[in-house]
């Protein structure tokens, strides 16, 4: 006979983005450290205080539903979190690096949005009222976050990285001849891809 309920995956799930938002604790200053650019800084670090009170907001979840909050650990988000630091451990110029960072935070964000959403839907079909707007305020402030990385790599920083040759130079933009030309094919180069995905709202 099977014992596996619906309340249970539910629990599983919550737990799954606990141990989530807990490595993200210990990762999101890392990041923030590693950023050269003061607006993506102060945005990592704002959104850490952020995860933060996610945190308690999950403990105060749990404690409701009677459930303990640990007892799983994120395998998603620890792979994510993996990828991450194997970018921070590279000698990349400082643009270029700022760019992978906000790469590297936004599947951070779409993991979450993509997880909160399924937790709110659970949360709706329980009939539990309570959880689904906490889960619901979280989401909005994953998407919050996700759209202010967006804004930092579009407005500047994805520009400044795609500028640097690969010698670590930039570009110039005055008519000398001592410019360094753009490559012929630039089909060919890569390039960064953070905020060319946005998450459907």
């Amino acid at each position: 006979m099977r014992t596996d309920t619906f309340e249970k995956l539910y629990v599983d799930e919550l737990r799954d983005m606990y141990s989530a938002e807990k490595q993200l604790v210990k990762a999101l200053p890392k990041l923030a450290k590693a950023a050269t650019s003061p607006e993506l800084r102060s945005a990592l670090e704002d959104h850490l205080d952020v995860t933060k009170g996610q945190v308690e907001r999950l403990e105060g979840l749990f404690k409701d539903l009677g459930h303990s909050a640990s007892g799983k650990t994120c395998k998603g988000m620890q792979g994510i979190i993996e990828e991450g630091q194997s970018l921070l451990d590279k000698d990349l110029d400082e643009d270029v690096m700022d760019a992978g960072i906000i790469a590297s935070a936004q599947k951070v964000e779409h993991y979450e949005i993509a997880s909160y959403g399924t937790l709110r839907a659970f949360a709706e079909t329980r009939g539990d009222r309570k959880s689904a707007e906490i889960l619901d305020e979280i989401l909005r402030q994953e998407k919050d976050a996700d759209k202010a990385l967006t804004r930092i790599a579009q407005t500047s920083i994805n520009a400044s990285a795609d500028r640097v040759d690969v010698d670590g130079e930039a570009f110039e933009d005055d008519d000398d001849e001592d410019v360094v030309e753009r490559p012929s094919a630039p089909s060919q180069r890569h390039r960064p891809g953070n905020g060319s995905s946005r998450v459907s709202r």
